[in-house]
């Protein structure tokens, strides 16, 4: 028996669900301050499913082909296939973390119509406040995404947090803002120990291990002290799992063999 089984944390499956990539990105958009000579930068776009027998939490939902060709992101699928790929029916699951609002966090609501959507306070009256007027916070907004989790909220249907909280045995979210203001990752007991879902607390590998930023940031002192967080809370460092980093799909096995575009975590 595990240390968190013994303190009665049940021990969830986590997978990374890939449905997006945009390759080639001048590292200069990935890394503030990069050199300008250094090699292109690839980026893939995750949710992600937590479960054990008796839950089923899924990590965000994403976003849809149309959003993609706006925005020029090469959408492989739906990201409710890969969870259909895992014997999971998206119209059943009852729980989705909304990390934050950015448009390839929060797409595709229609497609949970059981879900209760946990967000944090700061990121909702950060979406819909005074600094989106400035096209540098909101850019990365979706306009109908925003007023999709407004409508939800009238609907009863979205569950507000106030900073660091427990939402089931052995999975809780944590506020660290600074990519922007309500931000929040998730923390899941596993048998491999504490596992982090860093969302775009850290964005990739390198951020997290050279103390670098991501370009697109409200905080950045927020955002290297949320790294500090993200160490605090993993049982060690292969198990803080960057939001859009290609590492996770080369480091963990694939969690089927005729699906390139799902691994376990654990």
């Amino acid at each position: 028996m595990t240390s968190r089984q013994a303190a009665g944390f049940p021990e969830y499956e986590v997978y990374a669900i890939k449905y997006a990539e945009l390759k080639g990105r001048h590292p200069g958009e990935i890394f503030l301050g990069a050199d300008p000579h250094d090699a292109a930068v690839d980026m893939d776009y995750f949710i992600w499913l937590v479960r054990s027998a008796e839950r089923t939490v899924v990590v965000d939902m994403g976003f849809n082909r149309e959003i993609a060709a706006k925005r020029g992101r090469h959408f492989l699928r739906c990201p409710t296939e890969g969870l259909a790929a895992l014997g999971v029916d998206a119209s059943t699951v009852t729980d989705v973390v909304i990390s934050h609002m950015h448009y390839d966090h929060v797409g595709n609501y229609e497609l949970f119509p059981a879900a209760r959507f946990h967000i944090q306070d700061r990121e909702m009256n950060f979406a819909t406040g005074r600094l989106m007027r400035h096209r540098c916070l909101c850019a990365a907004y979706e306009v109908e995404d925003v007023c999709s989790v407004v409508r939800h909220v009238h609907k009863g249907r979205v569950e507000f947090h106030d900073g660091d909280e427990e939402i089931a045995p052995g999975i809780s979210l944590h506020l660290a803002p600074g990519h922007t203001a309500g931000l929040q990752f998730v923390r899941v007991s596993t048998a491999k120990g504490w596992l982090v879902l860093a969302t775009d607390a850290c964005h990739y590998r390198r951020h997290i291990e050279r103390d670098e930023a991501f370009p697109l940031v409200l905080d950045v002192g927020g955002l290297l002290e949320g790294y500090r967080k993200l160490r605090r809370l993993a049982s060690h460092a292969d198990l803080i799992i960057p939001g859009h980093d290609p590492w996770a799909m080369m480091a963990f096995p694939k969690a089927l063999a005729d699906d390139d575009l799902i691994v376990r975590l654990a």
